[in-house]
């Protein structure tokens, strides 16, 4: 096998998305044939070189998977917590692959979260520029005007970097009302942070719909396996070969 960037084969290998192999190896976390790695164009074979990941060998996985999880409030979306808190590995208990998140959701956010060991398949429903929409429901304690809900859908200055245009629509009227958010983009605490710009507090979030799959009947904490016609969908859309 030719050598590729020890991120792609992170990636590949079902460890983490690339961008968060990126991060892997900037703390120093990734070896190859014994000697740490922290330069990230840094090029290796995963058949010639001993590629190891805190001390754990990679190796291809044997099969790829593809999991639909219905996120519930109070649980990260990392693989290991410092704090000891409920991880999204402890509701997939009983897959035998190693998988990751795809993407994220905030810790007090519920609804739909993929889970992979395809890190290229990751890293095009993540990424901004294959515009798979995220749908949301949003629970905020008070109405926009309707100049904010412009300003809401033109884009929102979050750390020097304007959002991208996204979708809104109020879909239940009160004193404290519903929001329907349609995003491409996940940035961390997004949406919290768009309402808070202008002036509202979110009180409940759940993702409904990632592209064209919805979270259905999943309880929060249950877990599904894609199906092929499912997952051959995406790679249509993500343009991925099909295996």
């Amino acid at each position: 096998m030719a050598e590729e960037r020890l991120q792609k084969i992170l990636s590949r290998s079902g460890v983490t998305s690339r961008r968060k192999a990126e991060e892997l190896m900037l703390e120093g976390r990734v070896t190859v044939n014994g000697a740490v790695v922290v330069t990230l164009g840094t090029k290796a074979d995963l058949e010639r070189d001993e590629i190891r990941v805190d001390g754990r060998r990679l190796k291809e996985p044997q099969r790829l998977v593809y999991l639909a999880v219905n996120k519930p409030d109070s649980c990260v979306t990392t693989l290991h917590d410092p704090e000891g808190r409920r991880t999204v590995l402890d509701l997939v208990k009983g897959v035998r692959e190693r998988v990751f998140p795809v993407g994220r959701l905030d810790y007090h956010s519920e609804g739909l979260l993929l889970l992979t060991n395809d890190g290229e398949f990751a890293n095009r429903i993540a990424s901004a520029s294959s515009h798979v929409q995220k749908t949301y429901l949003v629970k905020v304690n008070g109405t926009l005007s309707l100049a904010q809900e412009e300003s809401f859908r033109g884009g929102i200055p979050l750390g020097g970097r304007r959002t991208a245009p996204a979708g809104l629509r109020l879909i239940r009227r009160a004193q404290n009302p519903w929001y329907e958010v349609r995003l491409i983009e996940g940035r961390q605490n997004q949406i919290r942070l768009m309402f808070k710009h202008l002036g509202r507090l979110v009180e409940k979030l759940r993702r409904v719909r990632i592209g064209f799959l919805e979270l259905g009947p999943l309880k929060p904490g249950e877990f599904r396996y894609l199906t092929p016609s499912e997952v051959d969908r995406f790679r249509r859309v993500l343009n991925l070969k099909r295996d």
